[in-house]
């Protein structure tokens, strides 16, 4: 029970550090504010330089790191949910900033041009924080009181409602409507209202059921949901996450039905012998675990650590954009992974294919297998196939293709074109003991994750899915030839969207 606290405590707080760089990135090259409005602040408001402060550092983060609890997903393992958060704010934010730019054009919205004199950084960055709110208040409103006394500890007037083309306050607000008006009924089901009558917000409205339940394996080609336990003993059953994402509408094409990956035919049980070899390739990379690749597994595991926090400061440090080349650069990355789990969903609800657990233990029952023993446990050899478990738990939706591998791979790939080259540099110091699944043993001494290149960054992230026992090899060279037309797709729309004069008609 204590490792499962400490496992949530510390989910939470890398998700509320990597939470503000995924909603708040764009902003991070420095963020500006309206004239700020002395008599509706507070006494205690703090010394900000609207000029050259970066209030994504320094206003936005701390308040949303004293949040103890929002809708996006806890564990930062759900990525669906955590594009779709990010998709909604850096639309907007590069729709509330196109008006200061010398040609580029909304997303949503056309707010026409504003003067020269008047693109100046803080009035960019005055339109992104203005933005920022709105979205913040409509999708995360439970924490409104957090989100009013950001503005208004800065000088702020959080009340300020007006829609104008005229000044940064008034465009913010007004991007930020017209990127929620658009997205309304996009098909990804917010409000709970999609598919003709009301539901839980993101629920499903397509109908899908497993083939398998939590407890009979009725097909072992298909995938089954796991049993997850809490902390007070407590149990519930895995549901595929959002499957209606397949039907959400995307940005760079019309239909995700056009792009396929190859079948999983290893997952087919009838093959028996390539089932058992993929099976059997898992239970090495289990046993195979070093200290190494059980941090990189957790890295790349925590898509708000892996897909915004990490990156994101490496290309802050190297690239020195500033706040609307980052917003540019931002928004090309997040279109490019939102249509990819599209695509990535689709082919999962086409395939519905079984996970590793759910082979290993049809495949080996009682029978002894060597691999990882559990937290703290190290390699052994007289663990059962049915109390086999993988180093990170699983997620909740079919295998087929890898999620987290293409989505590595569309990021590298709109990543080296938006900054014309592979090269970056991420390194992700970890200290000894600070695993979230083996707390206080793992790693053994401090060691350090880099990635000199893009390239590597996209391998690694494929490869540590194999060594968390969550994804076959197959469903991670899939992914890994998928991703990359996402990320190369998404670059073209952005840049359309920047340069619309040349854009091939």
């Amino acid at each position: 029970m204590r490792e499962n606290r400490r496992l949530r405590r510390v989910r939470f707080r890398r998700w509320a550090a990597a939470c503000t760089v995924t909603l708040l990135l764009g902003s991070l090259a420095g963020v500006a504010s309206a004239e700020p409005t002395p008599d509706r602040a507070p006494a205690t408001a703090r010394a900000f330089d609207f000029d050259h402060g970066n209030a994504a550092l320094e206003v936005v983060y701390p308040a949303l790191q004293q949040q103890e609890r929002t809708a996006i997903s806890k564990d930062g393992s759900d990525i669906t949910l955590i594009v779709d958060y990010g998709m909604l704010l850096e639309t907007s934010w590069f729709d509330s900033i196109a008006p200061y730019h010398r040609s580029a054009v909304g997303i949503y919205s056309n707010l026409g041009r504003r003067p020269l004199a008047e693109r100046t950084t803080r009035n960019k960055n005055t339109a992104i924080l203005y933005t920022s709110y709105r979205i913040f208040n409509t999708r995360i409103p439970q924490a409104a009181k957090a989100w009013r006394e950001m503005m208004v500890s800065v000088g702020l007037d959080p009340d300020d409602r007006r829609e104008n083309t005229r000044t940064p306050a008034g465009i913010g607000n007004l991007a930020a409507r017209r990127v929620l008006e658009a997205r309304w009924h996009d098909g990804m089901n917010r409000y709970g209202d999609e598919g003709g009558r009301q539901r839980a917000p993101y629920a499903d409205y397509t109908g899908y059921q497993p083939v398998n339940t939590a407890y009979e394996l009725r097909d072992p080609s298909r995938w089954q949901p796991a049993v997850v336990t809490h902390d007070d003993g407590t149990f519930e059953i895995q549901k595929f996450v959002t499957p209606q994402m397949r039907l959400t509408t995307p940005f760079t094409y019309k239909d995700p039905t056009r792009f396929h990956v190859p079948p999983p035919v290893n997952s087919d049980y009838h093959h028996r012998r390539a089932y058992k070899r993929q099976a059997d390739e898992i239970l090495a990379a289990s046993a195979g675990l070093n200290d190494y690749r059980k941090m990189a597994a957790e890295f790349f595991g925590d898509k708000f650590m892996a897909l915004a926090e990490a990156p994101g400061n490496a290309v802050i440090q190297d690239a020195h954009l500033d706040v609307e080349g980052f917003v540019q650069f931002i928004a090309t990355i997040e279109i490019a992974l939102f249509d990819t789990t599209i695509a990535v969903w689709q082919q999962k609800a086409v395939y519905d294919s079984v996970r590793p657990f759910s082979a290993i233990r049809h495949l080996y029952g009682d029978t002894p297998v060597t691999a990882w023993g559990g937290p703290g446990k190290g390699t052994v050899h007289d663990i059962t196939g049915n109390q086999w478990r993988s180093y990170l738990p699983v997620t909740n939706h079919p295998e087929y293709p890898s999620g987290s591998t293409a989505a590595c791979y569309a990021y590298a790939q709109a990543a080296r074109l938006f900054l014309g080259s592979d090269k970056v540099h991420i390194a992700i110091p970890r200290k000894a003991g600070s695993s979230v699944i083996e707390p206080g043993v793992t790693p053994a001494e401090d060691l350090t994750l880099t990635y000199e290149n893009w390239t590597d960054f996209a391998t690694t992230c494929g490869r540590t899915r194999v060594w968390a026992g969550v994804h076959f090899p197959s469903a991670v060279r899939a992914a890994a030839d998928f991703g990359p037309q996402f990320g190369t797709r998404s670059y073209d729309f952005v840049q359309r969207h920047i340069h619309p004069e040349t854009a091939v008609r």
